[in-house]
């Protein structure tokens, strides 16, 4: 078997839902598999999956066995040459395994791959592509001065632009493929941090092993982001103790460092807290994206506002359409007529202020998306 994609999920059940369903087309031509993990999630994920998706690998934890532990249960039990750690709160295109695969086969120093991140209005994730974060790069990241110059810009590894394809350090566990040879030779997932500096201890450890990450760009995938994290005081309280795991692990300490590091990590989470408080602006206008006509009605009965419909096939006009004007506009994508690849392509050509994305999935009774790289998300029940 060429891939095992492994999907780690807590209480995200229709972010998961559209995860497999994108998944699962990007399987399509490759002989794969997707294990999803449950970390006794209180939703209803797991009848879903069993409903939706009987031929997936489930493993139900009775028990939130945190980041690690979840999934190396699940590499465990891969099949897999390859594997893909993805969080359940993302969107992967048709082609995106064909193409990092063919990218990880022609590397004979291959350690980890990941991609192009958005977010849910179609703009780039800049932890996309990291550096190592030695006490220097954190402060830098801490201050702001990565933004200066690629010399202090190595937190997010701004000696490449977001479509360059080359060598980074770290990568972020939101997607992440890796020989499984390569991740059984470091150990996996270090099961004594429970989240938040697993991806940055498996990427350095992999560094380590002699072998090169990489960033590649050729494929896009969407990542919501803030539906996994709730930012509350339990987040600021793991973030500090992932810091400090991460630290004593690798590098050698002393008290003013000490100092400086939790210093750091209750500054930098309390920014990550209160970005999270996202204000929201109702849409003045919906435009679908469908064939189906009994879709429109459907929508526009549900939001209580008229909804202009486009056809699939002139889907490339949206940004005429909804230019020159200072009205939000909420695109909303019927995945039973256009792809994820199509629905990400678009998201990334459309992005402006002024526009939001929702995505139906194909055979489904819902529409999700999110406002921002910090919001927690949004959905719809049609």
């Amino acid at each position: 078997m060429k891939l095992s994609v492994i999907i780690l999920n807590y209480n995200v059940r229709y972010f998961l839902e559209q995860c497999v369903l994108s998944v699962q087309a990007a399987l399509q031509n490759i002989e794969g598999e997707i294990i999803v993990v449950d970390n006794n999630s209180a939703d209803d994920s797991c009848a879903m999956m069993k409903r939706r998706f009987p031929s997936v690998t489930l493993i139900e934890n009775k028990e939130n066995s945190g980041f690690p532990k979840g999934n190396n249960i699940g590499v465990a039990r891969a099949k897999g040459e390859y594997l893909c750690i993805l969080n359940p709160d993302t969107v992967v295109a048709e082609d995106t395994f064909e193409k990092i695969l063919a990218f990880a086969e022609s590397k004979s120093d291959f350690g980890i791959a990941g991609c192009k991140l958005i977010d849910g209005t179609g703009n780039f994730l800049p932890e996309s592509k990291r550096g190592v974060p030695t006490p220097f790069v954190a402060l830098t990241k801490i201050i702001g001065l990565y933004k200066l110059s690629d010399f202090f810009g190595k937190y997010y590894a701004t000696h490449l632009n977001e479509n360059q394809t080359g060598k980074v350090d770290i990568l972020v566990g939101a997607f992440m493929l890796l020989k499984k040879q390569t991740y059984d030779e470091v150990g996996g997932f270090d099961e004594n941090c429970f989240m938040y500096s697993d991806d940055i201890d498996l990427s350095y450890m992999v560094l380590k092993s002699g072998k090169q990450n990489y960033y590649f760009p050729e494929t896009t995938v969407i990542h919501y982001k803030g539906e996994s994290t709730v930012r509350d005081a339990t987040y600021m309280k793991r973030f500090q103790q992932a810091m400090d795991f991460f630290y004593k692990k690798h590098f050698r300490t002393s008290l003013v460092f000490d100092v400086f590091m939790k210093t750091g990590a209750t500054i930098f989470s309390l920014i990550k807290k209160n970005q999270a408080v996202l204000i929201r602006r109702n849409p003045d206008n919906y435009l679908l994206i469908s064939e189906d006509q009994n879709t429109r009605i459907k929508v526009e009965n549900l939001l209580g506002k008229k909804v202009q419909r486009l056809e699939s096939t002139a889907k490339n006009t949206i940004n005429s359409l909804t230019s020159g004007s200072d009205k939000t506009v909420e695109i909303i994508f019927d995945n039973n007529f256009v792809s994820f690849k199509s629905i990400i392509e678009s998201m990334e050509l459309d992005k402006n202020k002024r526009l939001t994305f929702k995505i139906m999935p194909a055979k489904s009774d819902f529409m999700i998306g999110s406002n921002s790289s910090n919001d927690k998300g949004t959905v719809i029940k049609l």
